[in-house]
């Protein structure tokens, strides 16, 4: 699963904060998912040193933060200095990187990036899915400029102010440049700053075609049709532009409304399909990982029927196709499921449900030889996973945004029989802390 990038969004609870902060200094275990490295608080008379969490820093590092919150089983602290570096700590290339959210990871090497990628996602199926895989396949990405979408935020006064949201609170930081952002995207950044407003407007999103020459721009506010127009005449790359009420989300279906005589939608072309992408509908985000995803995912795989849950616009369902008699795809979104219709080929069947109640409908009636899971951050759940072990499908690929809720779901899935053959890393969101894995589960 792919993220818009909402940069600064993770707004922690507030627990026992600290009016006059105490400054520490701390050993750094290792990094954890989330971007934070752990520490532990000296022991006192309550026991030994409970977890600390710090941001910006890297395993083996000795460096001095202060303590800015304590919950009951942990606390968080801020980086102030870093006594003792890392050797892949290195200088950030993004001159907002440590103010704005969007990015963990700039202060070291990728490959160091890979590497606590890799312990991450095996220490969370070692611990949740007791479940020891040592050889995990790593694919990394180009570092820089592979984001095809972006949503910013839009401030109109006191002054006109476009950005992300600061790291660990919703101030906005303005930002004329995005490093991890493709090209024709920070040309579209660059232009809104010269148009100087905004009106009507709260957020913008940015979404750009395979070879990053055609643009689809989302707009969230109350009234954007001026400024719609003055972007579309200033950016000639905009090929469409659809309106969305202030505060909506795609996932709730809302369906937006286009603004010109062109369609908002592009035509995603990549090695191996062609995809049509409406305004609100999912597209993974890397612009060079899209192609070596399909193949992980469905390469080397036949049958008579195959099953694709959480289908999006069709990604896998459109080259399963191939080597599938039959495929069924599923989806709930009515703006990607309306996508999957058109993208769909003869032999693909698009139906629009909830995966876990088309689940409960098929019990006992199909037979898939290979079913392709691709759910949210949320995960499948016990339910979805109850229903794909009563399924019975001799494979199962697992696609996962988030190592928690995979390592739980597999737990379900190898209780139940499913043994896993092979493990990938994909790293679809280089300088940041989320990974992308795909799971091949045979039974």
């Amino acid at each position: 699963m792919g993220l818009g990038l909402r940069c600064g969004s993770r707004k922690r609870a507030v627990g026992k904060s600290y009016s006059a902060e105490k400054k520490l200094e701390l050993q750094i275990e290792k990094l954890v998912y989330g971007g934070d490295g752990l520490a532990r608080l000296p022991a006192d008379e309550h026991g030994s040193g409970k977890a600390v969490f710090v941001p910006f820093v890297l395993g083996g590092e000795r460096v001095e933060a202060s303590l800015i919150e304590q919950k009951k089983g942990f606390a968080r602290a801020r980086l102030e200095r870093v006594i003792e570096p890392s050797s892949s700590r290195m200088v950030p290339a993004c001159r907002y990187f440590g103010r704005c959210g969007g990015c963990n990871y700039q202060h070291t090497s990728y490959a160091s990036q890979l590497e606590i990628k890799l312990a991450i996602l095996k220490e969370s199926l070692r611990r949740m899915a007791k479940v020891e895989v040592e050889e995990i396949e790593v694919h990394g990405s180009p570092a820089w400029n592979y984001r095809n979408r972006a949503r910013l935020k839009v401030r109109s006064s006191p002054e006109f102010t476009i950005g992300y949201f600061q790291f660990n609170s919703h101030e906005l930081l303005a930002v004329e440049e995005c490093p991890i952002s493709s090209p024709l995207i920070n040309r579209a950044i660059k232009k809104v700053w010269e148009m100087g407003n905004a009106e009507g407007v709260e957020e913008i999103e940015f979404f750009a075609n395979g070879d990053d020459t055609e643009l689809l721009v989302e707009l969230y506010g109350e009234d954007g049709g001026r400024f719609a127009e003055a972007l579309r005449e200033g950016l000639p790359e905009v090929r469409g532009v659809a309106l969305f009420p202030s505060g909506s989300q795609k996932k709730a279906g809302l369906l937006p409304g286009s603004h010109g005589s062109q369609t908002a939608a592009l035509t995603y072309k990549t090695g191996q399909a062609s995809y049509r992408v409406s305004a609100g509908a999912f597209f993974q985000v890397n612009r060079y990982l899209t192609d070596e995803l399909v193949t992980i995912v469905t390469g080397g795989c036949s049958g008579a029927t195959a099953l694709d849950l959480y289908a999006g616009v069709g990604l896998f369902s459109s080259v399963l196709s191939r080597e599938f008699e039959q495929v069924i795809a599923v989806e709930a979104s009515p703006i990607s499921f309306e996508d999957l219709r058109y993208n769909a080929a003869a032999n693909v069947k698009a139906v629009r449900s909830m995966s876990e109640q088309y689940l409960k409908n098929v019990s006992g009636k199909l037979q898939p030889d290979l079913v392709v899971v691709d759910p949210p951050r949320s995960g499948l759940g016990d339910s979805v996973v109850h229903s794909l072990v009563n399924l019975g499908a001799p494979r199962v690929s697992y696609v996962s945004c988030d190592p928690a809720t995979l390592s739980r779901d597999l737990a379900g899935l190898l209780k139940a029989g499913y043994r896993i053959e092979r493990a990938h890393l994909v790293d679809l969101f280089p300088q940041t802390y989320h990974l992308e894995s795909v799971v091949h589960l045979v039974r």
